[in-house]
């Protein structure tokens, strides 16, 4: 005990092993707080990106206000106004065709010739018996003179003047007879030039030059077919009768005839006549409608679509027609809240034209509205809007990419 006291009080002193052991104890727990945080801020990355990939992207538009064109879309035919038949009036041998197929023409072209030799020879035979009777006539003439001169003297039976007064009657006669006859042979004679009864645009040729062509054929030399103006027939269903009436009576109304897709504009013309009754057996009412056609895109026969301007409705609310969307319950929308997240929106929608529809209610102007993408999403999905400018910028930088 003494050596104790009196080197004084010392420190219990730790075995060698001990003091490793708290070292690498702490080490641990150093390097368990590092993989704690890194597992943290993995975690909260993961999180962040998961949340990013689960907005899905879509293409929006906006909810406007703007003047609509009301228009009615049906399928129409092109007809020509005037198309003409050209036949023979007289029988004989088609001496020769003067047009070419596909030619415009003009009303009084020469389109054709039948050999004029035997109406010439009728016209020549009926000159020459008035001729021959004119000169008749003057001798009846002269002779009823003189004997009308003797018929006071007592010179002459009057039975022989009255004679003489008959047979210059007679001749009268015979010569109004011989100048119809040569009326005649002169239409005759003009008949052999077929010419064109319109301007327009002949087509094939039907005979050809050396036949033989009669009055009663069942087909003629060849036809013409006015190509302008020219009109398209189309028809609307009766329900639309009445606004078209009403509108029509105030104005003419456009009418633009597109491609039979409607994927391009032809021509642009006016109404013209609505039929005086409609088809009991579909409720289609006719109209003609009339183009000037001065580029020839209307070609008769062919088939059109026809769109029929009935009134301008201003300051109408729109959506895309793209984002209208047809349900069990009926049409609706996806609208984009402020928070990225989507609203399904019950819709009254109207007409629809030039890729927007018309909205009675259900959405305000100034909102976004979904216009491709609606399949991926549903009521509360988180989106990633994009507009077609925004796309199309993008569009670039992943080509590049």
């Amino acid at each position: 005990m003494n050596d104790v006291a009196g080197h004084g009080a010392r420190a219990p002193r730790l075995p060698v092993s001990g003091g490793r052991a708290i070292r690498l104890g702490v080490l641990a727990l150093v390097l368990l707080a590092g993989s704690v945080y890194f597992f943290a801020a993995h975690t909260r990355a993961a999180a962040t990106k998961s949340s990013a990939a689960a907005a899905v992207p879509v293409l929006v538009g906006k909810v406007a206000k703007r003047d609509l064109p009301v228009a009615l879309t049906s399928i129409g035919t092109v007809q020509p106004l005037s198309v003409v038949e050209v036949k023979a009036r007289v029988d004989g041998q088609l001496q020769r065709v003067a047009f070419t197929e596909g030619q415009d023409v003009h009303a009084g072209d020469l389109l054709a010739e039948i050999d004029p030799r035997p109406f010439r020879a009728q016209f020549a035979q009926a000159a020459a018996a008035r001729a021959k009777d004119a000169a008749q006539l003057a001798n009846a003439k002269a002779d009823y003179a003189r004997f009308a001169s003797l018929i006071d003297t007592g010179g002459i039976a009057k039975q022989t003047v009255d004679a003489a007064a008959a047979q210059v009657a007679s001749l009268e006669a015979a010569l109004q007879s011989d100048q119809a006859a040569i009326d005649t042979a002169k239409l005759q004679l003009e008949f052999t030039r077929l010419v064109a009864p319109i301007d327009g645009r002949v087509g094939l040729r039907l005979v050809n030059a050396g036949s033989i062509v009669h009055i009663s054929d069942p087909t003629g030399v060849v036809t013409v077919t006015q190509m302008q103006p020219i009109s398209v027939i189309f028809s609307l269903p009766q329900d639309e009768l009445a606004a078209v009436l009403a509108n029509a009576s105030k104005s003419k109304l456009r009418v633009i005839a597109y491609t039979r897709d409607g994927t391009r504009s032809l021509a642009e013309g006016v109404l013209s006549v609505i039929d005086s009754q409609v088809d009991p057996t579909n409720g289609q009412a006719r109209m003609r409608a009339i183009f000037a056609n001065p580029e020839r895109a209307l070609w008769p026969g062919s088939l059109v679509s026809t769109r029929l301007l009935v009134r301008i409705d201003h300051a109408v609310t729109v959506v895309p027609a793209q984002a209208v969307m047809r349900g069990q319950n009926g049409e609706y929308v996806y609208v984009v809240k402020p928070d990225n997240t989507v609203e399904l929106r019950p819709l009254a929608p109207g007409a629809s034209v030039d890729g927007y529809t018309a909205v009675h209610s259900g959405v305000t102007a100034g909102e976004v509205v979904v216009i491709d993408g609606q399949a991926r999403i549903a009521p509360g999905t988180r989106v990633d809007a994009k507009t077609d400018a925004d796309a199309a910028r993008a569009a670039p930088q992943e080509d590049g990419a």
